[in-house]
Formats: C-alpha cells, sequence, structure tokens
C-alpha cells in the first residue's frame, strides 16, 4: 500500500508497532536546517537508542512508507495548514483524517550562531525527562536558560579533558543527579569514552531513584551510593572528581579527596558559603558585615579564594571562572583545576596564612591541608 503523503511535511510521529517484538518503538519526524537546507530529520527509537537520518522532502516519503508497510500502523504528519492522520487497521484498511492547523512552526536550526554541544534538534533523553527539551528535540522557551548553562558546563569540561579516552568520575553531593546523567550521556554517547562514574549523596531515596533512572536509560557505568563525602574512601584511580553546589564546608571536604587522589581533573560549583560569614568580627569589619547581603558574597568571595589558591598551592593549574549569568543563578562561580605535578608553591601558601591570619577565620579545607603542614 503506497500513500500519498501531503508536501513540504513540518513533523510527524509514527507509532503504534505492528510486531510488539519489532525493532523500534517509535519514530519522529522533524524539519531541520543544516547548512541552510531544510532536511527532514527522522529520529527511530529503540528501547536504548536512538537512530538519527535525514531526508529530503523528495526522499521521506518511501521512506515513511516503508515504516508503515514494515515497521508501524499510526503515522501523524503536520504542515503549515493542516495536521494529518492516518491509521492502518488489523484488516490493513487505511483509514485517513485532517484537521486545520492552528499553530505556526519554524524550522530548527542547526546554523545559529552559536553551536552547542547538545544540539537542538537532536534527542537526549535526560533533557527530555527535565522537561527542559521536547520529545522531537526542540528546546522548550522557557527552559532555555537551562539549557544554555547545560552547554556551558559541558564545554568548560570538554575544552579540558582534550584527548582523554577514559574516566573514572565521582559527583560528590550528586543529589538529583541532572547534570550527572547529562554527562554521562554527553561523555558515552557523543564523545565515545570509555567512562565510569558514581554518584554520591546522603539522601537514600534520592540515590534509589537516581538508580532506577539510570537502570531506565541502560547507563550501566553510572552508579550512585549514600554516602557522607567526609567519610569517603575509594582505593580505585579516580580522574575527575565533579562538586554542583556541594553545601557549605562539603566542597571542601571533595576538594580534600580530590588533593588526596590526585584527581586530574577538579571542577567545582559551591554554594551556601555560611563557614567564614560565621566568623567575620563585626567589630573590625563593621563597615562591611553590618549590611548582610555585602557580607554574605564577601564571605563566599573569601571562601572560594582560599580553595582556589590552595589548589594552586598543591600543584594544580586552577582557574576560577562564572558557570552561568550572574542575573540567572549569583551561585555562578566554577573552580576549575587541573593538575600539573609542578609542586608545591611555597610562596602561594605563606600568601594564604597571611590571609587566614588577618581574618582571624578558620577554614575547613586548609585545616584540612595546609594548617599543620610547615
Amino acid at each position: 500500500m503506497q500513500i500519498e503523503l501531503p508536501s513540504k511535511i513540518l513533523k510527524g510521529i509514527i507509532s503504534s508497532k505492528k510486531d510488539k517484538n519489532g525493532k523500534y518503538e517509535k519514530g519522529k519526524i522533524a524539519r531541520i536546517k543544516i547548512n541552510n537546507e531544510e532536511k527532514l530529520q527522522l529520529s527511530l527509537f529503540t528501547k536504548t537508542q536512538v537512530f538519527h537520518s535525514n531526508y529530503s522532502d523528495d526522499e521521506i516519503n518511501n521512506v515513511i512508507n516503508e515504516l508503515l508497510d514494515k515497521e508501524f500502523n499510526n503515522l501523524e504528519l503536520t504542515t503549515d495548514s493542516f495536521n494529518y492522520f492516518y491509521k492502518i487497521t488489523s484488516k490493513g484498511k487505511l483509514l485517513t483524517n485532517k484537521k486545520k492547523n492552528l499553530d505556526s512552526f519554524v524550522a530548527i536550526d542547526h546554523n545559529r550562531s552559536k553551536k552547542y554541544l547538545l544540539e537542538e534538534g537532536i534527542v537526549v533523553p535526560p533533557l527530555v525527562d527535565l522537561g527542559i527539551m521536547q520529545p522531537d528535540g526542540r528546546v522548550n522557551k522557557s527552559a532555555y536558560d537551562k539549557y544554555r548553562q547545560i552547554n556551558r558546563f559541558l564545554e568548560i569540561i570538554n575544552d579540558s579533558i582534550k584527548d582523554e579516552k577514559e574516566l573514572n568520575i565521582i559527583d560528590f553531593g550528586c543529589g538529583k543527579s541532572y547534570l550527572t546523567f547529562i554527562l554521562y550521556y554527553f561523555l558515552v554517547e557523543i564523545k565515545k569514552m570509555n567512562i565510569n562514574i558514581i554518584g554520591l549523596d546522603l539522601k537514600e531515596d534520592v540515590i534509589d531513584n537516581c538508580n532506577e533512572i539510570a537502570k531506565k536509560y541502560k547507563y550501566d557505568n553510572l552508579k550512585f551510593y549514600k554516602g557522607n563525602i567526609s567519610d569517603f574512601k575509594d582505593n580505585n584511580k579516580i580522574d575527575m572528581i565533579v562538586t554542583l553546589h556541594a553545601c557549605d564546608t562539603a566542597t571542601d571536604y571533595a576538594l580534600y579527596h580530590a588533593i588526596n587522589m590526585k584527581c586530574r581533573y577538579i571542577f567545582s560549583v559551591p554554594c551556601c558559603q555560611h563557614e567564614i560569614n560565621n566568623q567575620l568580627k563585626t567589630d573590625v569589619m563593621h563597615s562591611l558585615t553590618k549590611f548582610g547581603i555585602i557580607k554574605e558574597r564577601f564571605s563566599a568571595l573569601l571562601t572560594d579564594s582560599i580553595r582556589a589558591n590552595i589548589l594552586q598551592y598543591y600543584g594544580y593549574k586552577t582557574n576560577v571562572m562564572e558557570f552561568v549569568d550572574f542575573e540567572n543563578s549569583p551561585k555562578n562561580l566554577l573552580i576549575r583545576a587541573i593538575y600539573s605535578n609542578s609542586g608545591k608553591n611555597h610562596k602561594i601558601k605563606e600568601e594564604i596564612d597571611n590571609l587566614i591570619k588577618e581574618y582571624n577565620i578558620d577554614q575547613t579545607l586548609y585545616n584540612l591541608t595546609l594548617k599543620e603542614e610547615k
């Protein structure tokens, strides 16, 4: 049976498997732009993977008809004017219908001035589940800031790891692990690396949920465990440590373990730096500390300055950079440290000692590392 399909298809869905043991679960069609040329991208989903192919308007007709002949019974197509519906009954009869399309649609442009690592129009299952992306690969307008943040995070890591082929990674204080799942997807599915990731968090229900999601995605080398960062012990070689909003001194313990294990890569987005904020003496710094928001931000910057300098002291090439725009979140700094094995820099230690003494403060990472070091 050859079905005459409408011209200028914008998007579509192919569903209802003919054989419950068939290879594909469903198919999706999206109009995209590649090098200023419009194509129709067909995405075919198995239970664990998605396969993408691009076709011209002339080519897509035969491809869809073949899928309806062998794989599926239902087809929905959208053009500028109408939504078309096709159904093949159990007796092989074709039923059709169409309704006026009241929605406007623009082809996904793959040639935007900004090229993202997770391209819009390519379906990323964790982004769909997070509500950031539509099942056809379109990014929800309301979630575009989050989409940019995720890509920025991946860009920073991608620029740092360069030609690595395999990595063992720990995410300390992983929480619901949104970025952990996306990091795994990016490194395994896009970069084709051999990756093992461990997520560690205190909340048992969160850990159980994360492990269930990892099973759902078939992410076999992504495991989650309940545990306290300060008590962490692992005899395996760890190449990278990630901390995303690990609260207060949890960041310090994560960095302490990274230093002890001589991890090659550290990516830390600190959060809730209360420790120094509670110690600053108002009689000495009254003009600063009498304004709560200024005291809080100064304390956070002072905390992260100490952390970054300690990493430099232990031979890490360290940068502090904006992770997201300040207007989206005031907790927008990321500490990136790459181990250079350059040896300890004692001038930096002297500067840190003087900073600690000047403000008369205790700081957890300093106490764990430099306080007793001569």
